[in-house]
């Protein structure tokens, strides 16, 4: 009886062990799924912040009140490559040659264009000359050196200032070897490709002229009589102050005279 009691002591024994170890088993399984799902959330939150932060960083940096204030560059009001002002279409050309008269100082000197060389820079010529606008100008530059010569005119404001309200591009029917030949006329530039105007200049001696980062200048057309009666009347008077290759003519020089047709 007494062996039968003891194993019956031990059996309950081992079952209380067991309900023990279970329920300890339970608590601690419990415990660490707390736990994992305490993490998890905390981890949500964090990111839920972090994106809610860059969210708003991104919102005051570009459109909110961080937004840098926009201002106008260097180019904004006359992008590169693009015309400026009134610049008439090249359509105005014709694409076709023109003929006409250029007095300097009441020389003649008749001239052609060649509106299909240069349809841009030749609408912007014959569109001037039609409105009377070279009449009056002057010629402010003379250039008279060993292998060079040209007279520059056409300046709004006879000093050679570039104008600022009109330009226009590109360059057009540049010499590929950069020789331009007595009796052209060329449009000049401000050493860029939309930086034509309204000043051009004529060729009385073979002269070779750097490209540069503009890419040249554009020849518009030729003058085909009266070179001699210029050199003869105005270059050969020499440039201002006396011994000087380039600057302002020693006879003043105005144009008193443009057709064309």
């Amino acid at each position: 009886m007494a062996s039968s009691k003891n194993q019956e002591r031990e059996a309950r024994e081992a079952r209380e062990r067991l309900q023990r170890y279970n329920a300890r088993q339970a608590v601690h399984t419990h415990q660490v799924k707390r736990r994992t799902r305490d993490n998890l959330f905390a981890i949500g939150a964090v990111v839920v912040v972090a994106a809610l932060a860059t969210v708003i960083q991104v919102f005051y940096f570009t459109t909110g009140p961080g937004a840098p204030t926009p201002t106008p560059s260097a180019s904004a009001s006359a992008p590169a490559g693009a015309n400026v002002g009134d610049v008439p279409s090249p359509d105005a050309s014709e694409y076709r040659t023109w003929t006409g008269q250029l007095d300097l100082n009441d020389i003649p000197l008749a001239f052609t264009l060649d509106g299909a060389a240069a349809p841009q820079a030749v609408a912007a010529f014959v569109t001037d000359v039609q409105s009377g606008y070279y009449v009056g100008k002057s010629c402010h530059r003379l250039v008279v050196a060993e292998g060079a010569g040209l007279i520059q005119c056409g300046s709004a404001t006879g000093d050679g200032q570039s104008d600022p309200s009109y330009s226009y591009g590109p360059i057009e029917n540049a010499p590929a070897d950069e020789l331009y030949v007595t009796g052209s006329i060329a449009i000049a530039n401000n050493g860029s490709a939309y930086g034509q105007g309204r000043q051009f200049f004529i060729v009385v001696d073979d002269t070779t002229l750097p490209a540069g980062t503009s890419g040249g200048y554009t020849v518009i057309g030729t003058v085909t009589l009266g070179i001699e009666q210029l050199e003869a009347q105005i270059v050969s008077g020499g440039i201002t102050p006396t011994g000087a290759t380039d600057g302002a003519p020693a006879i003043p020089t105005t144009i008193t005279g443009a057709t064309v047709q």
